[in-house]
């Protein structure tokens, strides 16, 4: 027996098979993209526990990620203090607690601001050379040539941004916190006319060591993070032009969603580890 189906049927019929297969393809391609990253960074991790790098690219590439940033990481450091200085005394100043300003300021900067947008202008500014760089190398074929003169790319591209990206982060956080928590002093103190002394205290008294230690932690992790996906979309990009771009897009946006998710949980794991010692 044979049932005919309407036009409106064999149309829904189509789209719900095209739906399946369009969500199929995404899947199958996001899980080899994911096994793909995986040995990448094991690979990466596997050589930088060996310490196969010359002290030559590892200088160069700290220069090139630490050095070279530290303007737009001051720069963002020191504009959130302030703003967040400013914003934290207008609420506090309705019930008259304008000396506990600068200790939000320093609390917040230590524990997540600091790591957390310097993280993201790394990555917006590291991220996006990464990939774009072992992007052009990979398109001209340079990666293959590295194979041919048994040279490992992972060895020669990969480990030595990734262990500069580890050592150059905690640094650049502890820049931006140092002038974050200074610029929110000076636009309260300055401006708004807090009490010096008593800020100073209460900031002192209210930021503990632990806060610091655990932006220093997550500025660790985000150095990795940046380092490992600005180098899997380079060495995984397209061809030609337009693949190198999408790739330096890609790097971007993953390292910046990354970052802000494993903040959320970075922040529950590390402040029930280092508040309970």
């Amino acid at each position: 027996m044979c049932i005919k189906l309407s036009p409106t049927a064999q149309g829904n019929v189509t789209f719900h098979g095209l739906m399946n297969l369009s969500a199929h393809k995404w899947l199958t391609e996001w899980l080899r993209g994911l096994g793909r990253f995986t040995l990448l960074a094991a690979e990466a991790f596997r050589s930088l526990f060996a310490f196969k790098v010359t002290w030559r690219d590892l200088l160069y590439q700290m220069y090139f990620i630490g050095v070279k940033s530290q303007s737009v990481v001051l720069i963002t450091g020191a504009f959130t203090g302030m703003v967040l200085a400013a914003q934290t005394y207008f609420q506090f100043h309705k019930v008259k607690m304008d000396t506990a300003t600068l200790a939000v300021v320093g609390v917040s900067m230590c524990s997540e601001l600091g790591p957390v947008l310097t993280g993201l202008m790394v990555a917006g500014r590291v991220g996006a050379a990464i990939a774009a760089e072992i992007g052009t190398m990979k398109v001209t074929e340079q990666i293959d040539a590295l194979r041919t003169l048994a040279t490992h790319p992972v060895d020669y591209l990969v480990v030595p941004r990734l262990l500069a990206s580890h050592i150059v982060m905690p640094i650049l956080t502890v820049e931006a916190i140092a002038l974050g928590i200074g610029a929110g002093y000076v636009v309260g103190v300055q401006l708004l006319g807090i009490d010096p002394a008593y800020s100073w205290y209460n900031m002192l008294r209210y930021t503990a060591t632990e806060d610091l230690v655990m932006g220093l932690i997550k500025a660790f992790i985000y150095g990795g993070i940046v380092a490992i996906i600005g180098c899997y979309k380079g060495m995984n990009c397209g061809e030609g032009a337009e693949g190198v771009g999408h790739a330096t897009t890609e790097a971007v946006v993953y390292s910046s969603i990354t970052i802000l998710v494993t903040n959320f949980f970075l922040t529950l794991t590390l402040g029930k580890i280092l508040h309970t010692l």
